[in-house]
């Protein structure tokens, strides 16, 4: 018997590979017989036995409501609830056998803590679809064992991590204990807890069984009347074009016969990329090698919690009387050679990358470098840009699905994406927020783009285990895509110590560091595959100053950006911001139907409203200004003989709200045109007290009151350049944006610069946006508004056009809300304490959890810690003013809780004074 390190040496000394090139590929064997050696350890898998058969299980139906393509997690989950929702004209297509391809080799951990309310709710489903509903439903054990997890910290960032999703979990009753070393050895006697800090431990955590899950989820789907067709593979999917030139999905092919469904969910995994190409969808995932070893027999480990070590990237996954060891690496292997044939087959374990984990998993566990290796399981997964999985309806063809690239957490994360994936294609949209998995989270330049997937994906595989802090940035694939004013009025902004963030591509101003330039370099995949690492790197330096839970280094810096604005003026650079026409015959219907205030009024009107789904969630929140007709002037003004709309809307979510408004154009039927401006204009905006002062001297137009009011727009010439000025605030105070052609984004800004020098004008980032605008009680969607959440809800019934007849999307839900009173309300809370918080803490209202913060950040003026989040009656029932003013709050942050105020208004301003220019 090999004992484990020893093992592994003599391996890597026998088979060292050669040198790898600078990012390497495998062209490595791989086997289709899983031997005791290389194979999965479980006791039954849904491999093949019959190699011979050639034919589908079943005769294909010549129709569908839904194909869904891919029988591992996703797929089956996906059909499991299409069916259970009522849509049983479905059918599953598997190429080989279910779980074939990733599934079936899945270490199938289920951790119910993770720092995002959303996946914290996706996973409880999961749980309780594989431990309690497949089980009541069907009579069979789908092979759930609920052994409980274990968090490990090394350090006290990290036990600062664990005791916020501690606080977050209180909010969804799920139970979890932060132990010392000391308690964490009477719970696992094998541990070595010498270097310990402290560990999470969660009772209700445990293991699934990847066949039996899979099993029985098509089992409750065939009783319902769903079709499991598995040996069939698609060879391709037809496309129709309808009368309005939009592409739609029109039938699946096989080599036994073609299916016509208007529907087809894309669940193939590390081939959901050539499955997209048969339909011109773009699917940016990679595929990768993902391994880890099984261990002979441990004496005492039986009935162990599975754990995570983060800080040494390792897990040890509980396997009956053994333990499979895994992680992440910082130097994954890339299979870019993705084979058709693959199915229930294993790669040849590369021991000189998975050395890195055994020295850890021995450090945690010392009984495992005595411990003989029982098998390797070295299987393909796909991942992803950011490590979220790719989900929803693809941009390019309607009636294609996506549910795939889940990161090895296909999974844990599968029952809770599957009933989202349901809700998506019976309903058009999903139940939950799910715009951190949609497809259209990333700009259309970038899903093609095999350097930003390949470097990204690589960057968001090697830091999985990292710390999630507040303020990170990634460093892959930046630069991508630069406003006017980065290439040369950027070099300023970097004289003056710009600091920039990432955001959908976009390059834009962070913070302004004092103490020089911070350019972002190349890529260097944290030197692996023998690639130079990046030295005197002053961004990676300044933002390894962030990862902290405190207040950051430069929280002064920060301070005075923001207290600049509020007492004199500052300049923000908010190119990145999508820029949209909306033109034609039917223009004025579709602005109707999609906004949610009246947006019909005179021309040079600027209007702040929200776009919603069906369900009255908000899928937007945005400007819309009237144009007056007339020939083109572009950039600044389309074509018009009639109505014309510039929507100018939140640089990170313009793909989003691109496709929304698409979208419904297309199934409303609307005559339209939405032409999209982004890239050729910049935007800044001149905020402060002083701004009308400043600006009087550089526009040729009158900015008094009367003259320029709030809300309105007209294109104005700047310093002999015509722009489009809007009298707007994100801030809270008198202020312009310039909405400025690219070619007269420089000449404006040094005027602007040269004439606000005597005003102590300066150039403030987005962290300063962050921190004015939750002062003022301005929303950032997809933090304090997202898709599940109503404007009333939301505290923005003031967008929405209920006391007119004009009818508007989602305007049913609002009404029944309205009428029946709201279930939960946005409410403000600030604390006395110098104490940062970020979203996430739990609000306990006279003792009882009652939500979570969604948003939170540090008010200057107002000097307190500021927070939004929303809060529900325990009890079901209405939450009024008075439940709010009647409460007793607290906030929970880390485990420590802190006296809270509750603020149905803004504690600043709330009377809009300073955005109308009346200063006391």
């Amino acid at each position: 018997m090999a004992f484990l390190r020893s093992a592994v040496r003599r391996m890597v000394s026998a088979v060292r590979s050669p040198p790898a090139p600078i990012c390497r590929t495998s062209t490595r064997s791989y086997s289709s017989e899983p031997t005791r050696e290389k194979g999965v350890p479980y006791e039954k898998t849904l491999k093949q036995q019959d190699q011979a058969s050639t034919g589908p299980s079943k005769p294909l139906p010549r129709s569908a409501d839904v194909v869904v393509i891919g029988g591992g997690s996703l797929g089956c989950q996906t059909i499991y609830h299409l069916a259970k929702m009522g849509v049983t004209n479905v059918v599953l297509l598997e190429r080989d056998r279910l779980t074939a391809g990733t599934t079936w080799h899945t270490a199938g951990l289920l951790w119910q803590l993770r720092p995002s309310d959303v996946e914290v709710e996706l996973l409880a489903h999961t749980r309780n679809v594989i431990s309690k509903d497949l089980e009541e439903e069907t009579g069979l054990h789908t092979g759930w064992i609920q052994n409980g997890g274990l968090f490990i910290a090394s350090n006290k960032q990290r036990l600062d991590e664990y005791k916020r999703l501690m606080s977050l979990g209180k909010v969804y009753g799920i139970e979890s204990h932060v132990l010392s070393p000391a308690e964490t050895k009477d719970l696992y006697p094998l541990m070595n807890v010498d270097d310990l800090y402290g560990t999470l431990y969660v009772p209700k955590d445990g293991t699934m069984d990847p066949a039996g899950t899979c099993t029985t989820l098509t089992r409750a789907a065939s009783a319902r009347g769903a079709t499991v067709i598995e040996n069939c593979r698609v060879t391709g999917i037809q496309v129709r074009t309808d009368d309005l030139g939009v592409k739609r999905v029109k039938a699946v092919e096989t080599p036994h016969g073609t299916i016509e469904t208007p529907c087809v969910v894309n669940c193939a995994g590390v081939w959901a990329t050539k499955l997209g190409e048969m339909a011109g969808v773009k699917v940016p995932l990679v595929a990768m090698h993902h391994a880890y070893v099984v261990t002979e027999r441990i004496e005492g480990i039986k009935n162990m919690p599975n754990v995570r070590d983060h800080d040494a990237s390792v897990y040890l996954r509980l396997q009956g009387d053994a333990l499979s060891v895994g992680g992440y690496e910082h130097n994954p292997i890339f299979w870019d050679e993705v084979s058709d044939k693959f199915a229930f087959s294993l790669f040849d374990l590369d021991w000189d990358v998975f050395m890195q984990h055994i020295d850890g998993a021995i450090n945690r566990v010392p009984v495992l470098e005595q411990t003989g290796i029982k098998s390797t399981v070295c299987g393909p997964e796909s991942f992803t840009a950011d490590h979220k999985p790719l989900m929803g309806e693809a941009p390019e063809v309607r009636g294609f699905f996506l549910g795939c690239g889940f990161n090895s957490a296909g999974m844990m994360l599968g029952g809770g994406c599957g009933r989202e994936l349901a809700h998506w294609i019976i309903h058009g949209r999903p139940e939950k927020d799910m715009y951190g998995y949609d497809i259209r989270r990333f700009h259309n330049s970038l899903t093609d783009n095999q350097r930003w997937i390949r470097e990204r994906s690589h960057e968001s595989y090697a830091k999985n285990y990292s710390l999630v802090f507040p303020f990170d940035e990634p460093l892959a694939s930046r630069n991508m895509r630069k406003d006017p004013f980065h290439q040369v009025s950027g070099a300023a902004l970097l004289e003056q110590g710009c600091v920039f963030q990432e955001r959908h591509g976009w390059e834009r101003p962070g913070w302004f560091n004092k103490h020089g330039r911070a350019p972002v370099k190349n890529y260097d995949f944290y030197g692996a595959y023998e690639n130079k690492k990046n030295v005197n790197y002053k961004y990676s330096e300044l933002l390894s100053k962030e990862y902290t839970f405190d207040f950051p280094p430069h929280h002064d810096v920060i301070k005075n950006e923001c207290l600049s604005c509020r007492h004199g003026v500052a300049v923000f650079d908010m190119s990145y911001f999508g820029k949209f026409y909306l033109t034609g015959p039917d223009a004025k219907k579709a602005a109707d139907w999609l906004f949610t205030a009246d947006v019909n009024k005179k021309p040079g009107s600027t209007v702040y409203t929200c776009m919603l789904n069906k369900r009255g969630g908000t899928e937007s929140d945005l400007t819309v200004s009237r144009l007056e007709p007339g020939a083109a002037n572009l950039p600044l003004a389309p074509e018009s003989n009639g109505d014309a709309y510039y929507l100018a809307i939140g640089g990170a979510v313009a793909e989003h709200n691109w496709n929304h408004i698409r979208t419904v154009l297309q199934d409303q039927g609307f005559r339209c045109n939405l032409t999209d401006h982004s890239e050729d204009m910049g935007m800044i905006s001149i905020q402060g007290p002083k701004s009308r002062e400043l600006l009087q001297e550089v526009l040729d137009t009158d900015l008094s009151n009367e003259a320029f009011p709030f809300s309105t727009h007209k294109v104005v010439n700047a310093a002999g350049h015509k722009v489009r000025a809007m009298r707007l605030s994100f801030v809270g105070e008198l202020g312009w944006e310039l909405h400025i052609p690219r070619d007269s984004c420089l000449p404006v800004y040094h005027a602007l610069m040269a004439a606000g020098a005597k005003h102590g004008i300066i150039n403030s980032g987005y962290r300063a946006i962050d921190s004015l605008s939750i002062e003022k009680g301005y929303r950032h969607w997809h933090a304090d508004l997202r898709p599940d959440d109503t404007p009333l809800e939301a505290g923005l019934g003031f967008t929405c056009k209920l006391k007119s007849s004009i009818p508007f999307q989602g305007r049913d839900r609002l009404e029944k809300q309205k009428e029946e009173g709201l279930r939960r309300r946005i409410v403000c809370f600030t604390i006395d304490e110098k104490i940062p918080m970020f979203g996430l803490e739990a609000i306990f209202r006279n003792g009882v959890p009652v939500g979570h913060l969604r948003r939170a950040d540090y008010g200057f003026f107002i000097d307190k810690t500021i927070g939004y989040g929303y809060v529900r009656n325990p009890d079901g029932g209405v939450v009024s003013a008075d439940f709010i003013k009647s409460g007793d709050f607290t906030l929970e942050r880390m485990g420590v809780t802190y006296k809270a105020k509750a603020h149905l208004k803004t504690p600043f301003d709330p009377e809009n004074k300073r955005v109308k220019g009346i200063y006391a």
